[in-house]
């Protein structure tokens, strides 16, 4: 087993495989590795909207614009805001001439992973930690104890990542919201009428710091994120083993809501998931450190409520990818040329983030999104 690979990626989601793919486009050899066992060892979270300047370029550049076209969801692209009452209070079609198809993505994951040669990805390989070593080169260690060394490390390792200490003391904090995810599984044959208040694309039902956001994925499952302003602790005090007990705490934080969308969770299918929503402070960057850098969640962690995290990753894997291949044998010609794209670009995006989710989770969170949504360009709502 080689003991050195000259570029290493630390983590095999979006952004590590863009990362991969476009070096291997550019006849560059790299290695990721990934803690998970294999490529099926979870479930990948549910639809992506693929902007065209940012997640369509970096698909683009990895020579998969065909195959991405191939995965789009039809309808996919339609979305509806309705109040706690369940009155529909805008809503636009899918007409086809939208510029942000949805996508699975776990189906984008594996258009990356099947473009990579076999055995890129290492899977089971869980980075502990990186050490320097001078001269740009690393030294990885994994929780088996073996080691490897690099002269390029690239943390593509999420928000708790283990390479950003090398860059970075920044570490995500809580942003104030929590997620609670749920699944109707085969909506149209079991959930009609969740179905019929989801519609085809995605739901927003939003009023006073708290909601429900739902969308239709490719499968005809719904997923549904039941969202709220909460004090840090309060997902850990919710026995998520308890299936009815779960969605009773849940719920009893929506008793005034309609019933048609608190059935939302109230009839899922399996356990409820918590999820903290966490992000880095706005405009996290780093003093360039020799022979490691890094991409997407590890560099810029977000909200989601800008819908670019995803999109921000593969084009970070992108066009560093693309600098590497334009500056060979001068990775810190590269390294410092991505970095000065990255920053002011995944600070802007970080700040919309912060502006979204303040609108979303204001009281008046239903009339705000209404005129945001019918002042903005159809392709852009």
């Amino acid at each position: 087993m080689n003991t050195h690979h000259p570029i290493l990626i630390v983590g095999a989601g979006l952004g590590g495989l863009t990362l991969a793919r476009v070096l291997h486009v550019h006849g560059i050899e790299a290695a990721v590795f990934d803690l998970e066992t294999d490529r099926y060892a979870r479930t990948q979270g549910g639809m992506l909207d693929i902007h065209t300047e940012n997640g369509q370029v970096a698909l683009r550049h990895a020579g998969l614009i065909d195959g991405f076209g191939a995965l789009v969801h039809p309808g996919g692209e339609s979305e509806r805001v309705l109040d706690k009452d369940a009155a529909m209070r805008w809503e636009r079609v899918d007409d086809g001439t939208g510029d942000r198809p949805e996508v699975d993505r776990g189906q984008l994951r594996d258009l990356l992973l099947d473009s990579l040669p076999e055995g890129t990805v290492r899977w089971g390989r869980q980075v502990t930690a990186a050490t320097p070593l001078g001269g740009g080169r690393h030294e990885v260690t994994f929780a088996d104890g073996a080691t490897l060394t690099t002269d390029l490390l690239v943390g593509a390792d999420g928000a708790w990542s283990r390479i950003r200490p090398l860059v970075s003391d920044a570490w995500p904090t809580y942003t104030g919201i929590s997620f609670v995810e749920a699944d109707l599984l085969d909506a149209d044959a079991h959930h009609p009428k969740e179905a019929a208040v989801v519609g085809n694309g995605t739901l927003f039902a939003l009023e006073g710091g708290r909601g429900f956001l739902a969308h239709r994925t490719t499968s005809g499952k719904l997923h549904i994120y039941t969202a709220l302003r909460a004090p840090a602790d309060w997902l850990d005090t919710i026995d998520f083993n308890d299936i009815e007990a779960s969605k009773a705490r849940v719920l009893a934080e929506f008793e005034d809501w309609d019933e048609s969308l608190t059935e939302l969770v109230a009839n899922a299918d399996g356990r409820l998931v918590p999820r903290k929503v966490n992000a880095l402070p706005v405009g996290h960057r780093w003093e360039r450190a020799p022979g490691v850098t890094l991409l997407g969640d590890a560099a810029h962690l977000m909200s989601p409520f800008a819908g670019e995290g995803a999109n921000l990753a593969m084009l970070d894997g992108a066009l560093l990818g693309q600098e590497i291949a334009e500056h060979p044998g001068e990775i810190e010609q590269a390294l410092t040329a991505y970095e000065d794209a990255l920053f002011p670009r995944s600070a802007a995006k970080a700040q919309e983030s912060v502006e979204g989710l303040e609108l979303c989770f204001s009281e008046n969170a239903v009339d705000r999104l209404v005129e945001m949504f019918s002042t903005a360009p159809a392709d852009n709502a």
